[in-house]
């Protein structure tokens, strides 16, 4: 390819340089994952303390919209991405599937990585600096070779991507399947997706990796999230534990195209947890979603500590 008459070389994956998963050092400790509390505990008295205001008021009413959602059988939707994961909130997304207070769990591809090798490796986070320093940031070998192995065959079968991965882990009994979000989420029957952005993620280069069928799953996948989307309207919830835009914004698409072919989705709880200290209105693509018929919630504040409180707060109302 000729760019101001410079020869311009594509870059070629046949012969990327990788490393084994097992060998190197690890930015996270699955020991230090968050722990499901007992309600019974002191945090209930906490909660009840808390005072109703602002954030406060935030926590404990989306909390209680999800497990109002629940009791009157409406569509529960969580959209999780890789934030989620690397502060060790797996657990208790578990604990929810475990509850039935998740209809529909919806990963981006960073988290199906991260999720899949903690799976098999027990560590889930690699060292982004150094690797990207060497040239080997996202080129585990297993990583790519297994998770691109189970994506072509269940692509090839008709499947999309989550059935495949979660389907993969617990036919292949992955040590740590336990804290497995896609195993669990397939041993449960809780409808799974994984909903790809092309050229962000690491397996997507290596060698083993097929566009074709990469892009048949991930499609797969979006046609039956947006099914479940339509199934919001009345009552139901979503809620993005995310710390990226991604995934509200395939949320966002979703809804538009369920509307485009005539299923309205109104008066529906939109939840969204932001990470970051400032966010923009205008930025929070949830936040348009609900519209004026249903009604929105932010959750500000690092998510390790949001993430726990606002599923302690459902447990209180589950009582």
């Amino acid at each position: 390819m000729a760019i101001n008459n410079r020869i311009v070389r594509p870059l070629e994956f046949n012969e990327v340089r990788t490393y084994s998963a097992r060998e190197r050092m690890s930015a996270f400790d699955p020991a230090r994952m968050a722990r499901v509390t007992d309600v019974r505990q002191p945090m209930d008295l906490f909660l009840s303390c808390l005072p109703r205001y602002g954030q406060a008021t935030q926590l404990l009413e989306s909390a209680e919209c999800v497990v109002t959602a629940a009791a009157a059988g409406r569509q529960s939707v969580w959209l999780v991405d890789a934030a989620a994961l690397e502060r060790g909130l797996a657990p208790l997304l578990i604990r929810l599937m475990e509850l039935n207070l998740v209809q529909h769990l919806a990963l981006d591809l960073g988290a199906a990585i991260r999720d899949f090798e903690t799976a098999f490796f027990g560590q889930l986070k690699e060292d982004a600096t150094g690797d990207l320093r060497e040239g080997v940031l996202g080129m585990a070998r297993e990583t790519s070779e297994w998770m691109n192995g189970l994506i072509n065959e269940g692509a090839r079968r008709g499947f999309g991507i989550g059935y495949s991965l979660g389907r993969g882990i617990l036919d292949r009994r992955a040590p740590f399947d336990t804290v497995s979000l896609l195993a669990n989420a397939a041993g449960l029957r809780v409808p799974l997706t994984v909903h790809v952005e092309m050229g962000a993620d690491g397996i997507q280069m290596h060698q083993s990796a097929d566009p074709t069928l990469l892009g048949k799953g991930t499609f797969k996948d979006f046609q039956f999230f947006g099914g479940q989307v339509a199934e919001l309207g009345d009552g139901g919830v979503v809620v993005a534990l995310t710390g990226e835009s991604y995934m509200p914004r395939m949320f966002q698409k979703a809804l538009s195209m369920s509307r485009n072919q005539g299923r309205p989705v109104e008066r529906f709880f939109g939840v969204q947890f932001n990470n970051r200290p400032i966010c923009i209105d205008d930025d929070i693509p949830l936040k348009s979603c609900t519209g004026e018929t249903g009604r929105f919630f932010q959750l500000n504040g690092p998510m390790e500590l949001t993430g726990p409180l606002f599923f302690s707060a459902i447990q209180r109302y589950l009582r």
